[in-house]
């Protein structure tokens, strides 16, 4: 075969800069290497962006309906700042720059457009390494159908196999007894999201000494609240389709085997399994709630790219290690919890729950992601005397069409919380002392919610680089939307019980202990702490004055005999 002298083959093609609309960002003209690569010079922005991402997608400009691109490092974590950086990155899976129109660094929480370049329709650029490989009859094949994928940093295997109109599925994870491993349907195809996501969460049931594996769909990204979440599908009005074969634990690693229909016939919430073709996937851990549902997992234990799966195939395996063999990582040292005494004016805001450091190590209960923080301290146990009453000025969130901001707050006597989304039945198992009204038909309802104002990260949570809270609450900035904030006036009764709690109305775990004094005990306690504040500040004063009061008490005893 002969190659003609003027043939033109493909090469890079070299785009304009960032537009420059936000953040700093700007950069040289930027060059697209070959159909995944992007060659970013000379790279300026200033990482304040709180959920900043390289961005692709279609259309004559970018939108929230985009694919997130992984960093330089092959990391999907909020871009960092670049000072004059020369970078390369590359789209995700299967996706080409045929496929998208504009890159753009983009922020996902806010929907901001920092700057973008457009993507031309003419392009003829290299393919990239590996597009090219087809299968030849020299190439060798793996000896049966051994399907195996490492997924969470090769924490977690799963196997497969299609056997007639259904599949059946292992998971094998290194996790703790009280974690939930989650795997299944991406909610959008070409990235891993969460939200119309249709999994199945697998766990030892630690109570019922029980494996199980449970059908979810997920409608939104707040803790299930029984009508939308993070919900087992049985708990919004369907059925769990998932059958659980067999389970077991060795060495820390816990293997659960289940199977369910490629296509169940529930229209809503679950979505078939293609028969052919790739199809994104995603898998998380996390930790159980006292239901036995699955809760807000950290950022590190989730996927965070695209993962695409044929199901159909025979020989995909790519499993390398052994579960067993996997170190147990230990976390960060926790912060000492916080205390507010002699405090009436309590503000109560939302905010992120300190990672390792913070709601879960104080608590040992699961978190969402969020907790209350008051008077700018993360969930501070608050000590209250009988007979006094108490302000919270609450700015938890009213809008109740959207469940990630809308944080009622109330005070009860449980330690979880949640008390919206409980059946009529729990709910008089749970007293309330303040938050809760009830109307006309005997049906309860919040009272205290007010404006949304959180505490965000400035750029990335930084809670496993500070040593203390103080350190950590300056990595953060207070966001606030519109509105007023929600006036809780409540007086303690004088018969309360000793420890109640602070809560959100409509979902578990945001908040902590208050504890319940008789009247006089915050002053004298106000007291003593002045009186040991004076003696360790000043020994040698004390000393002095101590000397003083014996030689005088001498001089009267003189005086007298």
């Amino acid at each position: 075969v002969f190659i003609p002298p003027n043939l033109e083959v493909p090469k890079p093609r070299v785009l304009p800069e960032f537009k420059r609309l936000a953040h700093g960002l700007r950069s040289d003209n930027i060059s697209i290497l070959d159909a995944k690569t992007f060659y970013i010079p000379n790279l300026h922005y200033d990482g304040a962006g709180p959920d900043a991402y390289f961005w692709v997608g279609n259309g004559s400009e970018p939108t929230p309906y985009g694919i997130k691109v992984p960093n330089e490092m092959g990391s999907l974590d909020v871009l960092r700042g670049y000072q004059g950086e020369d970078i390369e990155i590359q789209l995700p899976g299967s996706l080409t720059v045929y496929d998208v129109d504009w890159l753009a660094i983009w922020c996902v929480r806010y929907r901001h457009n920092f700057g973008h370049v457009m993507i031309p329709k003419d392009l003829d650029v290299p393919p990239a390494l590996g597009q090219t490989k087809i299968s030849t009859s020299t190439t060798p094949k793996s000896p049966g159908p051994t399907n195996c994928r490492e997924l969470l940093d090769k924490r977690l295997q799963v196997k497969w196999e299609i056997i007639g109109d259904a599949i059946e599925i292992t998971l094998s994870a290194k996790i703790r007894e009280d974690q939930y491993v989650a795997f299944g349907l991406s909610g959008a195809e070409g990235r891993p999201q969460m939200v119309g996501g249709d999994v199945a969460v697998a766990f030892y049931d630690t109570e019922r000494r029980v494996f199980r594996a449970v059908d979810y769909f997920m409608s939104h990204t707040a803790q299930c609240d029984g009508k939308s979440g993070v919900c087992p599908d049985d708990r919004i009005g369907g059925r769990n389709d998932v059958t659980l074969i067999s389970g077991r634990r060795d060495n820390g690693v816990t293997t659960i085997k289940y199977k369910r229909l490629l296509q169940t016939n529930e229209a809503v919430n679950d979505r078939p399994i293609p028969l052919t073709g790739e199809v994104s996937v995603i898998a998380a851990f996390g930790p159980l709630n006292s239901r036995k549902e699955a809760n807000a997992h950290s950022m590190t234990d989730k996927t965070r790219e695209d993962v695409r799966i044929d199901f159909s195939a025979t020989d995909d395996n790519d499993c390398s290690v052994s579960l067993i063999d996997l170190e147990d990582t230990t976390g960060p040292k926790p912060w000492p919890p916080a205390t507010i005494i002699g405090e009436n004016i309590l503000y109560a805001k939302i905010g992120p729950t300190g990672g390792k450091r913070g709601y879960t190590a104080i608590t040992h209960f699961p978190s969402w992601g969020i907790a209350w923080y008051i008077n700018d301290l993360l969930i501070p146990e608050i000590t209250v005397e009988r007979g006094q009453t108490y302000t919270f000025i609450v700015e938890g969130g009213n809008d109740e069409t959207n469940p990630s901001k809308f944080h009622p707050f109330y005070i009860s006597d449980s330690s979880e919380g949640g008390f919206g989304q409980r059946s009529p039945e729990e709910q008089r198992k749970q007293k309330t002392f303040a938050g809760v009204g009830y109307d006309a038909n005997g049906f309860p309802y919040p009272t205290a919610a007010g404006r949304y104002c959180e505490y965000v990260h400035k750029t990335i949570d930084k809670s496993s680089d500070t040593e203390t809270f103080e350190e950590y609450f300056k990595t953060l900035n207070l966001e606030c939307e519109d509105g007023e904030p929600s006036y809780l006036n409540w007086t303690v009764p004088v018969d309360a019980p000793g420890l109640l709690y602070y809560q959100c109305y409509t979902h578990n775990n945001l908040g902590w202990k208050i504890n319940v004094v008789d009247p006089g005990y915050i002053s004298e306690h106000n007291a003593k702490d002045d009186a040991f504040s004076f003696h360790t500040k000043s020994p040698g004063i004390s000393l002095i004055g101590f000397s003083i009061i014996i030689v005088s008490y001498i001089q009267v005893i003189r005086s007298i005999f």
